[in-house]
C-alpha cells in the first residue's frame, strides 16, 4: 500500500492571492496532477470549539453543489491547527472585468455573463441553497472564460417556512429591500435581486445603487424604481425595520439604461420586483426571451479577460477605495448607542427607536437620515405620539445604562 502524501507535501505553496477575516488564500501547484489550485487556509487556533462554523458550512455545501458554474472544491486537509480548502484556480473575477476599461463589453458579452451567473444560481436554488453574498468579485472567471459562483461562506439551506436568518448579508449595494427592512424570513429572491444589481452594473460599468447606509440604500432604490405602494408589496409594512418614505414616482427604466434592449429591461424589471414573491426565479430568468433573442450570448472562451492576478497584486476589491459598499461578510455585531439629540421627537418610525441600536459602520446621522445624499432626501414620517415617545425615551435610557 502506497502512502498518500500529506496536503503540505502535495500542494506546493506559491504567491498569496488575498487575505480575509479568517485566513489567507494562496496559489499552489498540485504535485500529483500538476494542476494549479487555490488553497484557502482558515485559522483555527483561536476557536476553542474547533473548526469555525463558516468553514464547516462552506465545506458541506460545496460537496453538494456540483455544477460547471460553481467553484469546485478539490480537497480539504488540516495542518498545524489550520484547515486548508483546495479549490480550482480562477484567473480573475467579474469585478476586474467591469473595472478594466480596456475591455469593451458588448450586449452579447453581458448576456453571456448573466447566463452563467443565473445557471449557477439556478443549481443552488434547485438544491435549496441561498448564496447570500453575490457581488462581482465573488463571480470568478476561469482560464477558459467560464464564470463560476465562489465564496459560499454565507450560504445557507433554505425552504423551511419557520426558519429565520440574519438580514445582515450581502454587500449593501446588492442587498434586497426586504433585507434592508430587517426581514429574517426570506428565500431565493434575495439572490435574484443581487444578480439584477450585477446585471445593471455590467450595463453601466459602475455599481448601480451606491447607498452609504441602509436608509440611504432604500432611498436610492426608491428613487430609481419609485416608492412601492402596498398593492405592489402587501407585506412591506409588517417588516421589522419598516420605515415609511415619502412617495416618489418611478422614472422610466429606459432613462436609467438608455442603451439596453427592451428584452433586457423587461428581464431586469422582473428581477427587481419589490415583492420577493413576485420576483422571477433563476430558472424562469434563463427561459426569458432575453436569452433567446439576438445577439446570441458570447461563448465563454471568446470573452475578453483582464490580466491574470500577478504576484503580490491584490484583487481590485482589496485595493483601498473611497465610498465602497460596507460588506457585512461575515456580519458585524450590532451595538447599542445613545440616540442623537432630537431623534426621540419623532424623527423615526417606532420600530427603529424601540431597538435603540444601529449597525456597526453607520453613524447616527446615516442611520436616521439626518442627512441623506441630495438625490434621495425622502422624509421619514413621524409615527409616535407624545405618550409613545415618553415611554420609549425611558426604555432607551435604561438600555443605555446596561449596554
Amino acid at each position: 500500500m502506497v502512502d498518500r502524501p500529506s496536503g503540505t507535501q502535495r500542494y506546493l505553496k506559491g504567491v498569496t492571492l488575498g487575505e480575509g477575516t479568517y485566513g489567507v488564500v494562496y496559489k499552489a501547484l498540485d504535485s500529483q496532477t500538476n494542476r494549479t489550485v487555490a488553497v484557502k487556509k482558515i485559522r483555527l487556533g483561536k476557536y476553542k470549539e474547533g473548526v469555525h462554523v463558516t468553514a464547516l458550512r462552506e465545506i458541506k455545501l460545496l460537496r453538494e453543489l456540483k455544477d460547471p458554474n460553481i467553484i469546485e472544491m478539490i480537497d480539504v486537509y488540516p495542518h498545524k491547527r489550520n484547515l486548508h480548502l483546495v479549490f480550482e484556480f480562477m484567473e480573475s473575477d467579474l469585478e476586474a472585468v467591469i473595472r478594466d476599461r480596456n475591455i469593451v463589453l458588448s450586449a452579447a458579452d453581458i448576456k453571456s455573463y448573466m447566463q452563467m451567473t443565473l445557471k449557477g444560481l439556478a443549481h443552488c436554488h434547485k438544491k435549496w441553497v441561498l448564496h447570500r453574498d453575490l457581488k462581482p468579485n465573488n463571480l470568478l472567471i476561469a482560464s477558459d472564460g467560464q464564470l463560476k459562483l465562489g465564496d459560499f461562506g454565507l450560504a445557507r439551506i433554505f425552504g423551511s417556512p419557520d426558519r429565520q436568518f440574519t438580514h445582515q448579508v450581502f454587500a449593501r449595494w446588492y442587498r434586497a429591500p426586504e433585507l434592508l427592512f430587517g426581514s429574517k424570513q426570506y428565500g431565493a429572491g434575495v439572490d435574484i435581486w443581487a444578480a439584477a444589481c450585477i446585471f445593471a452594473e455590467l450595463m453601466l460599468r459602475r455599481p448601480f445603487l451606491q447607498g452609504s447606509s441602509d436608509i440611504d440604500q432604500l432611498g436610492k432604490i426608491f428613487a430609481a424604481f419609485g416608492t412601492p405602494r402596498e398593492s405592489q408589496w402587501p407585506d412591506m409594512t409588517c417588516l421589522p425595520d419598516y420605515v415609511e418614505f415619502q412617495f416618489c414616482p418611478a422614472p422610466p427604466l429606459r432613462s436609467l439604461f438608455p442603451m439596453a434592449t427592451d428584452d433586457a429591461l423587461d428581464l431586469l424589471s422582473r428581477m427587481l420586483a419589490f415583492d420577493p414573491r413576485s420576483r422571477i426565479t433563476a430558472q424562469q430568468a434563463l427561459e426569458h426571451r432575453y436569452f433567446h433573442s439576438e445577439p446570441a450570448a458570447t461563448r465563454p472562451e471568446l470573452l475578453s479577460r483582464p490580466p491574470s492576478r500577478s504576484e503580490g497584486q491584490p484583487k481590485p476589491s482589496e485595493a483601498p477605495s473611497s465610498g465602497g459598499p460596507i460588506v457585512l461578510s461575515p456580519p458585524n455585531k450590532s451595538r447599542r448607542v445613545m440616540l442623537p439629540p432630537g431623534v426621540v421627537s419623532g424623527d423615526v418610525h417606532s420600530g427603529q427607536l424601540e431597538k435603540g441600536y444601529m449597525t456597526m459602520g453607520e453613524t447616527p446621522n446615516e442611520h436616521f437620515g439626518l442627512p441623506m445624499s441630495t438625490d434621495t432626501q425622502m422624509l421619514l414620517r413621524p409615527k409616535l405620539n407624545s405618550t409613545d415617545r415618553s415611554h420609549l425615551k425611558r426604555k432607551l435610557d435604561m438600555d443605555s445604562a446596561f449596554a
